[in-house]
């Protein structure tokens, strides 16, 4: 089955632009031109990647994906006309797991669908990985923590399961960005400090004295020894 995208903008232009594109790699393709209409067919449909631009009528991008994140980890590419670093960081708090600045080249973000994709269907397996009270299910991407699924985005997932595959390793933040982005990311390093400390928030009992995802100062994070 076709994997199926929500693109969200409201320059025709654009959409037209990214209707044709995504199409010709066999992707099927929802637009949307502006935020109510976008969370109506996201509520409506099933989609497999959503690509959200943050100015939007009616209701912002932000907004928007505030809304997706109440009830899906679905992964979230972010398009912004800005380039702010703090409008990234903003879609990165509120749970975006990529993000692109306009203008952008359509290579360029079909080389990040595909990522996204790539990571998603990277384990296929039905291993467990269990840490102390939580456990990771890698054939079907899930956590659960005292037997009580946590929610989490595409990309706060491929970060658990990388440090609880390799406890003890210690990762940089230019490591984590190279393997879990798995391309040339060009954003602020800070984009891996802000997934941590939400990361922490969802799967710490204290966030503010982690147990789990632990910080090795001037050098990086890692993971509790099993």
């Amino acid at each position: 089955m076709d994997k199926r995208i929500l693109v969200v903008d409201d320059e025709p232009s654009i959409i037209k632009g990214l209707v044709f594109s995504l199409s010709q790699e066999g992707y099927a393709i929802d637009a949307a031109y502006d935020g109510e209409e976008a969370l109506e067919k996201f509520q409506n449909n099933e989609y497999d990647l959503v690509i959200l631009d943050v100015m939007l009528p009616k209701m912002n991008g932000l907004e928007v994906l505030q809304r997706i994140r109440e009830g899906s980890g679905i992964p979230v590419i972010m398009l912004t006309a800005k380039g702010e670093d703090m409008d990234k960081i903003l879609g990165l708090e509120y749970g975006a797991d990529d993000y692109i600045t306009k203008p952008f080249n359509i290579l360029e973000l079909k080389a990040r669908v595909k990522a996204v994709f790539r990571r998603l269907n990277t384990n296929s397996n039905e291993n467990l990985i269990r840490v102390k009270n939580m456990t990771l299910n890698l054939a079907n991407r899930s956590v659960t923590i005292d037997g009580k699924e946590v929610e989490l985005t595409a990309k706060e997932f491929d970060l658990i399961q990388l440090f609880a595959k390799n406890p003890g390793k210690v990762y940089s933040r230019e490591n984590l960005l190279e393997t879990v982005w798995k391309y040339d990311y060009l954003g602020d390093l800070r984009t891996v400090d802000v997934h941590i400390r939400r990361l922490r928030e969802k799967i710490e009992k204290d966030p503010g004295r982690p147990d789990l995802i632990l910080t090795k100062w001037g050098v990086g994070y890692y993971f509790a020894d099993k």
